[in-house]
């Protein structure tokens, strides 16, 4: 049901980092042929094979359009629940709603606007209609209470420390094709009373060349409250660099809700990702999507990763510092099986392995 009359900030709820308890993960199976290359056949296995791993520790739910519905139960339903559900494409963590809880451990749902990274003025993709209706539908579906709010957040541009800090960047939320003419003022309390944040770190920049402009969670991570993680470069001649030195000034200067200094790790990127001849060839040419080009700079960062109850599965670039971010995330995450995950296909659809996924807290329906 939709609750029109207060905030999540009125009622005493806050959004949820990625690492609280959680009930299952849902994803949304891939088919765009103008986005995945080859008619999506390709990434689809990936989904596939990510989401096996994913049933081993956690349930998993693939929602799938009405035309790839037999095609997509023939391939993961012996460990996913399948449902027909009606979508414009693959990015769960940015379509379906986001969470916030109380202290008593019930669950709501916020219903953002979404317009598929910049609507008719910069956006990769047209129409995008049924992803905007996703957070409402998945809310409906786990029968959870919703607020709405008319404006463009995704769930990649912010993140959390479920202690009322939040980040993000202004490349987003204050970005014209996202919230035209709206101030930083006017989207800071959109935040408080719809995250319910008590303390809100602007980062500028995201990720350089990232197809979303710049959405948070390829920058940064948040380990525990008081600890994060960063993408990193020690190269001062990659374009990349300047975004990254920003942001850890800006957060080594920075306090949290709670007045805690952060605790920082760098991940160094792996070398340039760049799109091959071979992998635009089977990517269709539709008007309103954001054109391939052959060398394309891909988002390469091991910041983009997926953190279930006791599993973290990283991204995987066949580089050295795979090696070395392995070695890192179990220094972070002594508690948690690390896995790696090659994810050359997810970055040539422009995303990453946060981007696909969705964490459903586990919940109480008690108001």
């Amino acid at each position: 049901m939709e609750i029109n009359n207060s905030t999540p900030k009125n009622d005493n709820y806050q959004m949820v980092p990625d690492y609280t308890e959680q009930k299952e993960i849902f994803m949304i199976w891939p088919e765009r042929q103008d986005n995945w290359r080859n008619g999506a056949k390709p990434v689809q296995k990936v989904f596939t094979a990510l989401a096996k791993i994913i049933s081993e520790f956690e349930p998993i739910t693939m929602l799938v359009n009405q035309d790839q519905y037999l095609n997509a139960k023939n391939k993961v339903e012996k460990f996913a629940r399948v449902i027909e559900m009606s979508s414009d494409d693959a990015w769960a963590q940015d379509t379906l709603p986001v969470f916030v809880k109380n202290d008593k451990g019930n669950i709501r749902a916020v219903n953002f606007k979404f317009n598929a990274y910049g609507g008719l003025i910069d956006g990769l993709y047209y129409p995008w209609e049924k992803d905007d209706q996703l957070a409402i539908k998945i809310a409906n579906l786990l029968r959870l209470d919703y607020y709405s709010v008319d404006n463009v957040i995704e769930g990649c541009s912010i993140i959390t420390d479920g202690e009322g800090t939040v980040i993000t960047t202004e490349d987003v939320l204050l970005a014209e094709d996202r919230n035209y003419g709206i101030s930083k003022k006017f989207i800071t309390q959109i935040l408080e009373q719809y995250l319910g944040a008590h303390k809100i770190i602007w980062l500028r920049h995201g990720y350089f060349l990232d197809e979303t402009g710049g959405d948070i969670d390829n920058m940064v991570s948040f380990i525990k409250p008081g600890e994060i993680a960063i993408t990193w470069t020690d190269n001062q001649e990659n374009p990349i660099y300047s975004a990254c030195k920003e942001a850890f000034d800006i957060l080594s200067n920075e306090k949290d809700a709670k007045g805690r200094r952060f605790k920082i790790t760098k991940f160094q990127i792996p070398k340039l990702q760049r799109l091959s001849a071979k992998e635009t060839e089977g990517i269709d040419l539709i008007n309103g999507l954001m054109p391939r080009t052959i060398n394309q700079v891909l988002t390469a960062t091991y910041i983009n990763y997926i953190t279930l109850n006791k599993v973290i599965i990283f991204p995987k670039f066949n580089d050295p510092q795979d090696e070395i971010a392995e070695i890192k995330f179990k220094k972070l995450y002594p508690d948690k099986k690390i896995i790696s995950f090659p994810v050359r296909e997810i970055l040539i659809g422009g995303g990453g392995l946060h981007t696909i996924v969705k964490a459903i807290p586990n919940f109480r329906r008690l108001k």
